[in-house]
């Protein structure tokens, strides 16, 4: 079981590709997925990895042959994942208030598709009738995740077709035969319970009857991981049992296959973000830190009010003290408020833990500042699977016209 990367091994990376740098440790990758994969076992489980998590090429071809499958959130996602290597049947593209075009896009890629409009169904029926399979996702009106934002099943939200709204996907579903082989249901992202999966699986077998084509329900993901120190990463075997329970004790269920789409939970941790310190500046308040980067490389923190822990691989033995750690964007990008730290010095590399999902797929060129490079140390070794931002980057879709 590979162990948290050292201070050494941080620093070395740091030294050789330069900051701020994104690092992602391939092989505990492998063990995350290892865990799904053996919790479920006992069940008919497929997983597919929700990309829209980190969609460097390398990162989905090494999550390829781990056995993985993988869900896509845009056409673009989908096309990504066919050049990384994976089957059109082992893509899962789940739209979302998107054009039918792309919908047509991804039926002529031959992917997998949920749909989550009455609108879109309407149109997938008229055009496709019963010729091509089909998903619908449904919002099942249950609250769950670890922040409004990112909660997407409660009454609210904009993802999927009300449960309450059935009779009308019943009618489009009959008068245009559409071929319905799968429900999918997601109620967020963060969840610590596992009671939540089995409330969404209790939604599901009450409308599994009305769908007689039926081949798999897509229970969506959410595994919750731990950030903070005394954290406690949800209790997949846990999950994995009361979800084979509830499927073998429904008689219509029990034959179906059960998808998962789990992001965070595979690459969460496997991330590591290195930043090295500018300027120190002390204040009345507080004694700030200003690190190479901000919230164009690192939004989380200022997005969602998320916790990245942090810790200062330089002097890992110095005297704790309370820090401000803020970023170089002309905005307010504070990272974390009064965080106890070892001796902070200019010059000291810090380290954001848990950096592998939304860091650098959240990242941007605010204040045509360059993206950092990307990592992956595998066998442990380090290999650079995205290039560090150049000046002709910031330019070269640009076109200029004469004054």
């Amino acid at each position: 079981m590979p162990q948290q990367l050292s201070n050494e091994q941080l620093s070395q990376l740091a030294r050789e590709f330069g900051t701020p740098l994104y690092v992602y440790h391939a092989e505990k990758i492998k063990e995350q997925y290892e865990k799904l994969a053996t919790a479920f076992s006992g069940s008919n489980v497929v997983f597919f990895y929700a990309c829209k998590a980190l969609t460097n090429v390398s990162i989905l071809k090494y999550i390829k042959s781990t056995g993985a499958n993988i869900d896509c959130s845009s056409i673009n996602e989908a096309k990504l994942a066919l050049h990384a290597g994976f089957l059109p049947q082992q893509v899962l593209y789940t739209s979302n208030g998107i054009g039918f075009d792309e919908i047509e896009e991804a039926v002529n890629l031959r992917v997998n598709i949920n749909i989550d409009s009455l609108s879109n169904l309407e149109k997938f029926g008229k055009k496709y009738g019963h010729s091509y399979p089909v998903g619908i996702r449904l919002r099942p009106n249950i609250m769950a995740g670890g922040n409004l934002k990112i909660s997407t099943g409660h009454d609210k939200s904009k993802f999927g077709i009300p449960i309450d709204q059935l009779d009308k996907i019943l009618e489009v579903v009959n008068q245009n035969t559409i071929f319905i082989t799968d429900l999918h249901i997601h109620t967020g992202s963060d969840i610590k319970d596992a009671d939540v999966f089995v409330k969404g699986i209790e939604v599901l077998f009450d409308i599994i009857p009305y769908f007689h084509e039926l081949k798999s329900v897509d229970l969506g993901g959410g595994f919750n991981v731990p950030y903070k120190k005394g954290d406690e990463e949800i209790d997949i075997d846990i999950v994995a049992q009361k979800v084979k329970e509830a499927f073998d004790n429904h008689p219509q269920a029990k034959n179906l296959q059960i998808w998962f789409e789990p992001g965070k939970f595979i690459v969460s941790e496997c991330g590591y973000f290195i930043t090295q310190v500018n300027v120190m500046k002390e204040t009345a308040a507080t004694t700030f830190v200003s690190v190479n980067s901000g919230f164009n490389h690192l939004i989380r923190p200022m997005f969602y009010d998320s916790y990245h822990r942090i810790e200062n691989i330089s002097n890992p033995d110095g005297e704790e003290k309370k820090y401000s750690i803020v970023g170089n964007i002309c905005e307010t990008d504070t990272f974390a408020w009064e965080r106890k730290l070892n001796e902070v010095r200019e010059g000291d590399y810090l380290v954001f833990y848990n950096a592998g999902a939304y860091g650098f797929e959240m990242s941007s060129n605010f204040n045509s500042r360059l993206k950092p490079a990307e990592v992956m140390l595998k066998e442990g070794k380090g290999h650079i699977i995205r290039r560090r931002d150049n000046w002709d980057d910031l330019l070269k879709n640009q076109v200029e016209i004469k004054f």
